[in-house]
Parts: structure tokens; C-alpha cells; sequence
């Protein structure tokens, strides 16, 4: 597909995640990563470089690393290798910080996602291990800044692809799709707000077909909504620069949300600027293929895996399979739904969860677990609605009542609910043959007008005509009974 032009240039992006890891201890270090801990008082001698310490390597931090790699579909590499990146900031108290460079652990692999009904796919370079820097405070100070180094040592999968996307949406959605696939699987905690979670979106722009552009490092950013407006800022302000004559220099910046805008931090760096070296105290990683098998077998089954079985097995569209598949939590509510509704209800209940249950949790900012309706309720209304008990509309209503009895219960109420709140609100539907046959015969008689422009080819007076039958049973008759009625009556 052609790539979607702005003011006439490509846009080009490509993402660096740093991925705090789940493991209760840091990566060269028995420090506990627990947030939220008073300044300095989770920094052993080894976080703070004090002569004499020596790294010792995180098993669960290699084994969460592995686990990326397989659900990739990466190479996991059998060999990888340490390396000192050299930098002096405040809060790297090393004065450089240990990473991988030449061989990362993870190598290749890809995501893919959709945006909006199209999939997209973005290429993988490299995950690598490292460990994260201490943390610059200045807020709380007046003139001056104070040093947290509880962060340092803090074990990071740093997530690398190659310039794949073309729009600050394929950009949203790739960050989106990556966040749930390291939630999902257990290696990060995946809460932006704490820092779990930072992406640093590598933005250019350049005339079609010519070589990719100089591009500039947002750092930080560690909300999809403000990586989607620092992105679009961050486009414009480069195609208004090229077309004011001024070249693009390489640098970091960062995003302002108050602004919306972003600023120059620093020149950017190049690889050579860190002087990277192997790291002396560390030997290289070793991986045994039967390592990587074992941590395979302690997989949960993997979203794309998952999204082609509802699609096999449930008959569902590929972008219904992964809509559900957004977290575990929404999956295992859909299988419950349709465990007890039936596997031919699947596209139904599809439909109900990806719609009216989505709108409801949305507005109410909470995930499918805290929903106010349980899997076995909806799955009741459900069937109901195939069955032609209630209708479409009339199912919403009963849907709105159980939820607000659920809110007040504090959790989902009884299955029965349903059957006794459709019976309590009068909501079944008009099913008798022979009282829908004398409304529409009363609709017909009273409707001469609309009659003869239906047998005069007008469709439109064939829908009136319905609304005239679906009014006189107030609301209450079969849709699809009134159609195929009021169409036999009329030849």
C-alpha cells in the first residue's frame, strides 16, 4: 500500500522501549525494584559502583528475555555479550551503564497489529538487556536537583525496530500491541505512569523515494496519548524547517504536554559517541537450547496464537479475534461468554462484547474483570436474543438494568436476573402469529398510501409501513416476523 503522505513528504518512524522487567530484584544486584520506596534506601554498593563490588547476573531477568524472543518469533541467541556504554550524567553513578551492543540476546522477530480494519506488520531489529539509571529529582528542590539511584540497576529489555512505520497511528498501535504482548506474557508490569513502560519514537521525514531522512529522538514518552500528538508536532515542525531552507540536526527532545510541543535536550548521540567496550566483570550469556525449551513450555498460549484459534474454531473475522484478544482478561471473558451461551452464539456474543460491554467499561474507565455483568449473563442474554425472546433493543435495556444492579451489588448478580428482568420490564417479544397478522392487517387497511407506493416499487414506504406495525405492538413484535408478514401479505 502506498504510505500515507504529509504536505508531500513520508513520514518514517521507528520505536526504542525501554521494558522494565518483572523481577523482584535488580539485574546485577539483590536490591528490590519495588516502587515508591524513599530516596536511596533501595541501592546496594553494587547500584552504586563502590570499588570492590562485582555484577552477579539475574536469571529471571535472561528467563523473561527468552520468553520476548519466542513470542516474536525471534532468535534467541545461544551467545550474547555484555558491554559498558560510557556516558557521565548525575545519575549514573558508574559513569557508564551495562548493556548489550554487538550481540543482543534477542535478535529479529516481528509485531503486527491493526490499524483501524488494515494489519500492519513492523520488523524487529534487536532486544537487548541492560540496566537502567538512577533518577534526576528537581522539583522538590529550589535551585537545585537531587539524585534518586533506587532506579539504578533496574533490570530493562530495551526493544528496538526498524523503521517501519509511516504515521504517528501505526506508530500508537504498534506501542499499543507491544505493551499488551509483554503484559500478557509476564515480563513487565507494563504501568506507564511508573516508568515500566517508556518509548522513545525516532521521527523523520523525507520526499518520496529518497533516502531516509536526519531524525530526532522523542524520549520518554510514556502515554499513547501524548506519543501520537508529540509524534504529529514533531512532523510538522520538520516539514516546515526543510521547506523554510534549514537542514534537520540529529538530537534528543523531548515532549511537553502542557505545550504540546517539543524541545531540543541535547545533540544526539551516535553509537561511537559511547566508546562501548565488553564489559570485563561479565563473562558473555550463555542460552542452552534446553533453556530456551523449557521456558517455552511455561508459556501461556501467545495472543497471535489465540486470535488464529478464535478465528478456526469460532468462526470469527480476524479483526473481531483481535479486538478480544487485547488482554487475557477480555479473552477469557468471550470463551466464558460463549462456553455457556453455545459455539454457534460466538459471533453475537462477539459483537455484544466488542460493542455494547466495550462502551460501558470504557465510560466507566475499568477493565473487563470489574465488569458489572458476568461472562454467564451476557451468554443468558444471548440467548434470549437468538431465541426470540427480546430484541436487539429491547436486550440493551435489560443489559443497562443488570449493570446498574450490579453496581449497586458490587459484583455481577445471579444468571436468573436475566430471565426475571426481562419478565419484571415486559419485554418479551410479540411471537404470536396471530396477533402480529391483525396488527399488520389493521397497519395495511389504515395505510392505503404507503401500500400502493410499495407495490409501486418504493422501498421506502415498505420501511413506514413496518415502523407503522413495530408502533402498534409497541415495540414488542419480532422484526423479522413483521418483514416477512406485512412482504407475504403484500405479494
Amino acid at each position: 500500500m502506498t504510505a500515507k503522505l504529509v504536505q508531500g513528504y513520508e513520514v518514517v518512524i521507528g520505536f526504542e522501549t525501554h521494558t522494565q522487567l518483572s523481577t523482584a530484584s535488580k539485574i546485577f544486584s539483590r536490591s528490590s525494584t519495588g516502587f515508591g520506596a524513599e530516596p536511596n534506601t533501595q541501592a546496594s554498593p553494587v547500584d552504586l559502583a563502590l570499588p570492590g563490588t562485582l555484577p552477579v547476573m539475574n536469571i529471571g531477568a535472561v528467563e523473561r528475555a527468552i520468553r520476548f524472543g519466542l513470542a516474536i518469533g525471534a532468535h534467541v541467541a545461544p551467545r550474547s555479550v555484555f558491554a559498558r556504554k560510557n556516558y557521565f550524567y548525575p545519575d549514573l553513578p558508574k559513569g557508564y551503564q551495562i548493556s548489550q551492543f554487538e550481540i543482543p540476546v534477542v535478535q529479529g522477530g516481528e509485531i503486527s497489529f491493526f490499524v483501524g480494519d488494515e494489519k500492519k506488520t513492523v520488523q524487529l531489529e534487536r532486544a537487548h538487556l541492560e540496566e537502567d539509571a538512577g533518577k534526576s529529582l528537581h522539583e522538590d528542590f529550589v535551585g537545585q536537583s537531587g539524585i534518586d539511584l533506587n532506579r539504578a540497576g533496574t533490570p530493562l529489555l530495551e526493544i528496538v525496530t526498524k523503521p517501519d512505520m509511516r504515521s504517528s497511528e501505526e506508530a500508537v498501535a504498534y506501542a499499543k500491541e507491544l505493551h499488551k504482548i509483554v503484559t500478557w506474557i509476564g515480563i513487565c508490569d507494563g504501568n506507564m505512569q511508573e516508568g515500566s513502560f517508556r518509548c522513545d519514537a525516532n521521527v523523520s521525514v523525507r520526499k518520496p523515494g529518497q533516502p531516509f531522512g536526519t531524525r530526532r529522538e522523542i524520549k520518554n514518552l510514556n502515554s499513547f496519548r501524548f506519543m501520537q500528538q508529540a509524534i504529529d508536532f514533531e512532523v510538522r515542525w520538520q516539514i516546515e524547517q526543510i521547506e523554510d531552507g534549514h537542514e534537520i540536526q540529529q538530537a534528543t527532545v523531548l515532549f511537553d504536554p502542557d505545550t504540546g510541543e517539543t524541545r531540543a535536550m541535547r545533540t544526539k548521540e551516535d553509537a561511537a559517541d559511547y566508546r562501548y567496550f565488553p564489559d570485563p566483570d561479565l563473562p558473555p550469556l550463555a542460552i542452552s537450547r534446553e533453556w530456551v525449551e523449557r521456558v517455552r513450555g511455561d508459556m501461556p498460549e501467545l495472543p497471535r496464537v489465540m486470535v488464529q484459534r478464535f478465528v478456526g474454531d469460532y468462526g470469527l473475522p480476524e479483526y473481531d479475534a483481535e479486538t478480544l484478544t487485547q488482554t487475557k482478561a477480555m479473552a477469557g471473558y468471550f470463551e466464558a461468554t460463549v462456553a455457556a451461551a453455545g459455539k454457534d452464539k460466538a459471533k453475537l456474543a462477539s459483537n455484544w462484547i466488542m460493542g455494547e460491554v466495550s462502551r460501558r467499561l470504557n465510560a466507566e474507565e475499568i477493565g473487563v474483570d470489574a465488569a458489572k455483568v458476568s461472562a454467564a449473563q451476557l451468554a443468558q442474554l444471548i440467548v434470549r436474543i437468538a431465541d426470540g425472546t427480546i430484541s436487539n433493543n429491547a436486550a440493551k435495556q435489560v443489559l443497562d438494568l443488570l449493570w446498574a444492579a450490579g453496581s449497586i451489588a458490587g459484583e455481577p448478580l445471579h444468571v436468573d436476573y436475566v430471565d426475571r428482568t426481562i419478565e419484571e420490564q415486559g419485554l418479551k417479544q410479540m411471537n404470536d402469529s396471530g396477533a402480529l397478522e391483525k396488527i399488520i392487517d389493521e397497519v395495511i387497511a389504515a395505510n392505503p398510501d404507503n401500500v400502493a407506493q410499495f407495490k409501486a416499487g418504493k422501498d421506502k414506504a415498505f420501511n413506514a409501513l413496518v415502523g407503522q406495525a413495530m408502533k402498534a405492538s409497541k415495540g414488542k413484535a419480532n422484526p423479522q416476523q413483521v418483514n416477512d408478514l406485512l412482504r407475504r401479505k403484500l405479494g
